[in-house]
């Protein structure tokens, strides 16, 4: 009898390994489950977010689809106490196994199986849980986790027969996802400790590794003491381990978790007007005419030039990888390396926060107590509600209660009805209650401004500032939005009046100008002072005074059309530019950009340069993909460069720029003021050997400004910025800009005189105005 049951036991036995064999064999076939093939399994189908990269090195910001802002980190660059903490807490026979590790798979089985202990511990090797990472859905109950583990066990034996053990540490902490939008161990060491993963601390490794067992219950942000007893749990099996002494084990334990908490976010951190920028000129589709509105006729314009003569736009639609298919901005682990240096783009940024803080109090003071506020008083109460009203309707709240079938008096009712919010302040956040119309007067409120500054010979853009705040102010105002330049134009009409033989110490009587245009209507330009009324100033005094009537008088000589012309010759691509006799007064929209790029040719010998903001494109292994190199063009001669250098260095010495003096800029330098109607917007434009910057500021509406010139003025609005701005950066001697730098001039330059080193020069006159209409 007995003989016949232990036959029967051993039968069964076999029949089960039989079993057991058949299933694996069918689940390696892929019969049972989901088995990958070999070449996933050969190459596992990560997904790795696009770094961009300053000119110094510095991590500026990350491109990736939600949940998967992972940056690749190979085994080299990782802390050895990530990897000893790793496989002390998860997998302490890592070494020895080759997928499966039976004696804790017998542990847990028996332990938790049979016993129904829950501090068995786990079965899973780092190899499984890797497999469960790349292969292995979300289990809906616990049944259908148990078939997943067979699958899993199966696919561990597999990555251990095709990855070295320290790939699989690799490929297990670049996948694993950290939280708070840290996926990857790189992301995770800068998140939460702002380090690269190579210089971890032991503790902080212990706190990430502790992680592992459940991220949302250790989440060190939101559970400081609870991830901290994880941690400890991590350095006791460290010690278990051999990997530290009990003595070092329990002076870590003692340590309180300090965080140095990054939000990893793309509305945070630094360049971030420019990254958006950026992003969106990689990813740019080849412009098609339906796709854009009749009133976005210029952007189309603008795209399509673009795309046949700028490398960088619409690069990821352009280049393909090695499989035929385009590269993704999102997924593909791109390295940006851009012109912008994080130094000179913090200090620009500072500059902007500093001036407009305390310009914003200005503001608030003149518009206290005004109905209209803060449009001017000049508009009606019905204009300001038209206003607010188209601004209500092209709000999200108001689309997407549109979409779901809202009436109007219905969306009109929510708008007006008080809610809880938070809303920006220059204070910080603040929380507070008032509806939704007013918070859209309450935004209206904060003036906007725009900052840009490059190299005006490698054309290098080394900031960029498109705003006070991404996070609530999204439009850009260095590349995107134009404004009305007002006096900042001057210098290209001088510009033209040297190329037409005219000297900067020519003689014009200073009086009013009464011209006509070309419809035979009368124009004479207001001007800001009376200054030696009547007496005969020179071209480089109208120039430093800014002053209309000069100007007036230059442009009564010259072609509205060549001016237009030359204009764009600068790199103002506005199509909308109208060739009149006013436009001498700068009526035309131009972006801070397409300004800053226009004025590199003063310093530059009459060569303007392009803006470059990217030098080079690698991929996720550091093979260069594409390189780029600045454009440059020569917009006016050499003489003529010259001249309007000698001018634009009087605005600062003798004229409208002398506050830049008062403020601290002690450095050969060159610039203009300019303000437009009623001040809706204050410019400056300025420049050293080495560095062309410009700033505008105003407000979001064109009627939203100040009512007085004396903040008005853009001497006062936005000439403190590039001012604070410079001050920064020759303070920051690291940069290597030299305060004392001077423009290189031919020995005895003569502004007065048409030659050069001896050799005299002529050009063939444009047309004056008067032979236009003959």
């Amino acid at each position: 009898m007995i003989k016949k049951v232990v036959k029967i036991l051993w039968i069964l036995i076999a029949l089960i390994a039989l079993v057991c064999v058949f299933i694996f064999f069918s689940i390696a076939k892929g019969w049972i489950g989901y088995m990958p093939p070999v070449e996933d399994l050969e190459n596992p189908n990560y997904k790795f977010a696009t770094e961009v990269f300053s000119d110094d090195g510095k991590v500026l910001g990350t491109y990736s689809y939600s949940k998967e802002n992972r940056v690749f980190v190979g085994y080299n660059d990782l802390s050895p106490h990530v990897i000893n903490a790793l496989i002390a807490t998860e997998d302490v026979r890592f070494a020895e196994h080759s997928g499966i590790d039976a004696i804790a798979l017998t542990r847990a089985v028996v332990k938790r199986g049979v016993f129904m202990q829950k501090n068995a511990g786990g079965g899973s090797t780092i190899t499984q849980q890797l497999s469960k990472q790349l292969y292995s859905p979300s289990a809906d109950n616990l049944m259908e986790r148990l078939f997943q583990k067979p699958i899993e066990w199966v696919i561990a034996v597999k990555l251990e027969r095709y990855y070295t053990k320290e790939e699989i540490l690799t490929m297990y902490l670049n996948k694993f996802d950290f939280l708070n939008n840290a996926v990857g161990i790189k992301t995770a060491a800068f998140t939460y400790f702002g380090c690269e993963p190579k210089d971890l601390k032991i503790e902080e490794a212990a706190t990430l590794i502790g992680m592992c067992k459940n991220p949302s219950l250790y989440n060190p942000v939101r559970f400081n003491e609870r991830s901290r007893g994880r941690r400890n749990v991590v350095l006791d099996q460290m010690r278990k381990a051999g990997y530290i002494t009990e003595a070092e084990c329990d002076s870590l334990q003692a340590l309180p978790l300090k965080l140095i908490y990054n939000r990893v976010d793309h509305k945070e951190g630094l360049a971030t007007y420019f990254r958006e920028y950026l992003r969106g000129v990689l990813t740019a589709k080849k412009p098609e005419k339906a796709d854009y509105r009749g009133w976005q006729m210029q952007k189309f314009y603008e795209d399509s030039l673009d795309w046949e003569t700028n490398p960088l736009f619409g690069w990821c639609e352009k280049n393909a990888k090695k499989d035929g298919t385009k590269y993704n901005l999102y997924t593909d682990g791109l390295k940006i390396y851009t012109t912008i240096d994080s130094r000179m783009q913090k200090y620009a940024e500072e500059a902007v926060t500093e001036h407009l803080k305390e310009l914003q109090g200005y503001f608030f003071k003149e518009k206290k107590g005004a109905k209209k506020a803060p449009y001017t008083f000049r508009l009606t109460q019905e204009q300001v509600d038209e206003i607010l009203g188209r601004a209500m309707r092209l709000s999200d709240r108001y689309r997407i209660m549109k979409k779901n079938g809202a009436s109007e008096a219905e969306i009109k009712k929510a708008f007006d009805t008080p809610e809880e919010m938070s809303v920006f302040s220059w204070e910080g956040e603040k929380d507070t209650i008032m509806t939704p119309m007013d918070s859209i007067r309450y935004y209206k409120f904060f003036l906007r401004a725009g900052f840009m500054s490059m190299d005006p010979r490698s054309g290098y853009v080394k900031a960029y500032v498109g705003g006070p705040n991404y996070h609530y102010f999204q439009y850009d105002m260095a590349m995107v939005g134009r404004r009305q330049i007002g006096s900042t134009m001057k210098p290209f009409v001088y510009s033209l009046a040297m190329e037409n033989g005219i000297s900067p110490c020519d003689q014009i009587r200073h009086v009013e100008y009464h011209g006509f245009d070309e419809n035979g209507i009368p124009w004479s330009p207001r001007n800001a002072n009376n200054k030696r009324y009547g007496e005969m100033v020179t071209v480089k005094w109208g120039l430093a005074n800014s002053d209309n009537w000069i100007t007036g008088h230059l442009m009564g000589k010259l072609n509205p059309y060549n001016l237009k012309r030359l204009i764009q010759t600068f790199g103002v691509r506005n199509r909308e530019i109208v060739p009149s006799i006013a436009l001498c007064l700068g009526p035309c929209e131009v972006s801070v950009g397409e300004m800053v790029s226009a004025y590199t040719a003063f310093p530059n010998k009459g060569l303007r340069v392009s803006p470059l903001f990217v030098t080079r494109i690698e991929d996720n292994d550091g093979n260069v993909l594409a390189t780029f190199s600045p454009e440059m063009q020569e917009v006016i001669s050499v003489s003529s460069a010259y001249k309007m250098l000698v001018m634009l260095r009087a605005v600062i010495n003798e004229g409208t720029g002398g506050r830049v003096r008062r403020l601290g800029v002690k450095a050969d330098m060159g610039g203009k003021t300019g303000t437009t109607n009623y001040n809706a917007d204050g410019w400056f434009m300025g420049f050293t050997p080495s560095l062309v910057s410009g700033c505008w500021v105003g407000g979001e509406d064109r009627d939203i400004h100040f009512d007085t010139m004396l903040h008005g003025q853009g001497a006062s609005m936005a000439l403190p910025i590039w001012a604070k701005y410079m001050v920064k950066v020759f303070g920051d001697k690291t940069l290597g800009y030299d305060e004392n730098e001077t423009f290189q001039l031919p020995d005895g330059y003569d502004p007065c005189r048409d030659a050069i080193d001896g050799e005299s020069y002529t050009e063939e006159p444009v047309e004056g105005l008067d032979e236009l209409f003959n």
